[in-house]
């Protein structure tokens, strides 16, 4: 049972200690939830910031809907960093629900996304509780674009990419979790929203994205099509959402491209047993170890939504640094307003539309870690 009103579950991961940096900033009592109590007091006393200034408590727990609802019973609110999340992510989930706590997690997968809202989406709203997935750098930097976009009278359209640069050359820089999550997008269908309905991506589908903040057109894939569409789909305002990812680094971008054609060639028609053992192998060969901390230096991200209408057409930015921990602030962000009891809407809901875009892009920007610009076109 949880002492501390905040659960960090999955606290021994890279994003996890992340988002225990940014509660322990804002002086907010917290419980690590984790396999292993002695790994996670290890890895908190290398790697979380002003840990010595902390009120916390450590709990062990497995991954199951009976250990873990034990684990949050007492909390109000999760925050869930265990992926990848069309994996493992309901079983927290659940468990949230039966605790009676609000649930807030770092996914950006399309499918599991439908599935909390399709599977949990009435039940949390009914408990009066939040379930809100992907409430992290991605796609909260362009959900937060897109909303600045809507904010012009006439807009229905929009196109986003989120865009993002590592160490050069390199995909490092990206943790274990998230590699993992990628390669798991192979085995998920991949929608975009036209005319207020998901309709699939191509299986080979990929963008050429040409943008003023780059003199090169960036090289760009659905990235399983983002949690952004299924956002606004019900959302009166919208009528189309298209959404992609990539890398300063062209090169990592096609990399994945070519993975993904293979996949379709040789791995589709596997059993899920031999499909887990190629995901596990490319893991194990792309990141074989947690990644350093972030430096503002060489993480850097540009997030672009273009909001269309039948006359209106404006391009919303938002320029950000180290992406895993304008997550953890993110997630602290949300503790804060679900701790308030200041959630705009219940249910099933996105970040900017449970906490408001204009918030959590303040939260960002009097921390340093985020600057927007709206332009007419």
């Amino acid at each position: 049972m949880a002492k501390y009103p905040v659960v960090v579950y999955g606290a021994s991961g890279y994003t996890g200690m992340l988002i225990m940096d940014a509660l322990i900033d804002q002086n907010i009592p917290f419980t690590a939830v984790a396999r292993s109590a002695q790994r996670t007091r290890e890895m908190m006393a290398q790697r979380v910031v002003r840990l010595e200034s902390a009120t916390y408590e450590i709990i062990e727990a497995d991954h199951s809907v009976e250990s873990l609802t034990r684990a949050f019973t007492g909390a109000k609110v999760v925050c869930n960093t265990v992926g990848p999340f069309g994996n493992f992510g309901l079983v927290a989930v659940e468990a949230a629900l039966k605790a009676g706590c609000h649930h807030i997690d770092t996914s950006g997968e399309q499918g599991y996304t439908r599935q909390v809202r399709d599977q949990f989406g009435d039940l949390y709203r009914q408990a009066g509780l939040v379930v809100a997935p992907s409430t992290s750098y991605m796609y909260t930097f362009a959900e937060i674009a897109a909303e600045l976009a809507l904010e012009t009278e006439g807009v229905d359209t929009l196109e986003t990419a989120t865009i993002w640069r590592g160490p050069r050359h390199s995909a490092a820089g990206v943790t274990v979790g998230s590699t993992a999550s990628i390669f798991e997008l192979f085995r998920q269908e991949q929608c975009y929203l036209w005319d207020k309905k998901l309709v699939p991506h191509a299986a080979d589908a990929s963008f050429e994205l040409v943008l003023p903040d780059f003199i090169q057109p960036v090289f760009g894939l659905p990235w399983g099509g983002t949690s952004l569409p299924v956002f606004f789909e019900q959302d009166a305002r919208v009528r189309a959402c298209i959404s992609a990812v990539g890398f300063y680094d062209n090169a990592v971008m096609q990399f994945v491209h070519q993975v993904g054609k293979k996949w379709e060639t040789e791995y589709k028609h596997m059993s899920k047993g031999e499909q887990d053992a190629v995901i596990k192998h490319m893991v194990d060969s792309t990141t074989p170890v947690m990644p350093p901390r972030e430096r503002t230096t060489i993480q850097r991200s540009v997030d672009v939504a273009i909001g269309r209408g039948q006359l209106a057409a404006v391009r919303a930015t938002v320029h950000g640094v180290t992406p895993y921990i304008s997550t953890g602030v993110l997630q602290a962000a949300a503790a804060i307003k679900l701790l308030d009891n200041e959630a705009a809407k219940r249910g099933f809901v996105s970040a900017s539309k449970a906490f408001g875009h204009r918030y959590l892009l303040g939260f960002l920007e009097q921390r340093g870690l985020a600057r927007a610009t709206v332009t007419p076109l």
